[in-house]
């Protein structure tokens, strides 16, 4: 199973791919070294801080296990509602589904949090994620030639 990881730190996030099973059985809030993602990141210390399933579905903290549950939600996590001259009215609660907070194999995509720094940058690490993003300039519209 491949797992898709995000890694913030400082406002940025670093893109790395995963195969293996490497991170099943983690939860969220779990602290993982680096070094077993990648050799680079050896000193690095990581923080699971949530993640999604191939469907999209959230994992929430508040759920123990790995399987698809539907909560009833009334305010916070993954619900808005319309307010009312300034209130938010009252009564209101929605049904959502999420995912246990058990990394399983049904999960996609894994966010990191970055606890602490090791020698190397993130930067020199993953120097292809470092580059700026080129501009495209937008091609002029020619005018169509008028037919006799």
């Amino acid at each position: 199973m491949v797992f898709k990881l995000n890694m913030s730190h400082n406002g940025r996030a670093w893109k790395l791919e995963v195969e293996g099973d490497v991170l099943s059985g983690k939860s969220i809030g779990d602290k993982i070294d680096g070094g077993v993602l990648k050799p680079e990141l050896k000193d690095y210390e990581l923080k699971i801080t949530g993640g999604s399933d191939i469907a999209g579905f959230p994992m929430f903290s508040g759920v123990e296990g790995t399987g698809l549950n539907k909560k009833l939600f009334t305010k916070g996590w993954g619900f808005t509602t319309r307010s009312k001259n300034g209130k938010l009215p009252r009564g209101i609660r929605k049904k959502k589904s999420i995912r246990g907070r058990t990394i399983s194999e049904a999960i996609a995509q894994v966010n990191l949090k970055v606890l602490k720094e090791g020698s190397k940058k993130l930067e020199e690490i993953f120097p292809e994620q470092n580059q700026p993003k080129a501009k495209e300039t937008p091609v002029e519209a020619v005018p169509a030639a008028k037919e006799s």
